[in-house]
């Protein structure tokens, strides 16, 4: 049991450096995109598209499969290289983000690329339609799972709280959201732009079980998502606390990095860390 265990940590740790060097070569060669935020949810995403979420890549609109919604849709590098590792579509086609007819553009597009669930990146809405899909699925009587990654920045909008307020109201026990905690947005700290602070505190007075983990940390996350599925009552929320830019050293921590692409002689670098080189 420990020995399968390791395997699935190293999987996973596999699974992250991959996606973190398509990130890189993704923005460098569309020479436009948004890395920090991309880079800081990378084990997040891998923990969901690789072990949690119930999918069928090869039958991406299969009724029964889990839904994903990127909320904080600039990180839309993230998703892509997330899908193409997973077999949505060839991992050569991540090279046309946000070129002309390229199915990847900058924000995520419903029914463009196969495993994109909303089109999002006017931030503070991924919740409203999480919740909208959670509660059709309780209809439907459809026992699948809805998980919404939000930003720690995006926390700032209203509609984020309108939809808090909401799925506690509705009981969405179907329903758990992630928030990437970088503690950064495009203009500095969030503390200082606009706090959203106490995060823990404002979430459990909303209604929702709350849980706070490493957010690089595979066995938290791993964890923290089994601990969700077992809360039927009301909505749950995953904090987790990341690093923005992390596992490029020049952009880790910087937010500089929220929206620019590196350079090619900083793409190889990075490429270079990435690549334990």
């Amino acid at each position: 049991m420990a020995a399968a265990q390791e395997e699935l940590l190293w999987h996973l740790e596999e699974k992250a450096r991959r996606i973190r060097i398509d990130i890189i070569r993704m923005l460098a060669e569309a020479g436009s995109g948004h890395p920090g935020g991309s880079l800081s949810g990378v084990e997040i995403v891998t923990a969901l598209f690789f072990h949690v979420l119930r999918l069928r890549p090869e039958e991406p609109e299969w009724p029964e499969r889990d839904r994903f919604i990127l909320s904080k849709g600039h990180a839309a590098p993230l998703l892509y290289a997330a899908l193409a590792e997973r077999g949505f579509f060839p991992r050569e086609e991540l090279l046309t983000l946000r070129k002309l007819g390229s199915r990847l553009q900058g924000h995520p597009v419903r029914n463009k690329a196969p495993g994109v669930e909303a089109s999002t990146g006017s931030l503070g809405q991924g919740l409203s339609v999480g919740l909208g899909i959670a509660l059709a699925g309780r209809l439907d009587r459809r026992d699948y799972r809805v998980y919404v990654l939000l930003g720690d920045g995006e926390s700032e909008e209203g509609q984020v709280w309108e939809a808090a307020m909401a799925a506690a109201h509705y009981r969405a026990g179907n329903l758990t959201a992630i928030l990437d905690f970088n503690g950064l947005q495009i203009d500095g700290r969030i503390q200082e732009v606009m706090s959203p602070l106490p995060l823990p505190d404002k979430w459990e007075a909303f209604g929702w079980a709350v849980r706070e983990v490493d957010g690089h940390d595979f066995r938290e996350l791993l964890e923290a998502f089994e601990w969700a599925k077992g809360v039927h009552d009301r909505p749950s929320m995953i904090i987790a606390r990341t690093v923005k830019g992390k596992g490029v050293s020049f952009m880790e921590d910087v937010a500089d990095w929220h929206g620019k692409a590196p350079s090619r002689e900083q793409a190889e670098q990075a490429l270079g860390e990435l690549s334990g080189v």
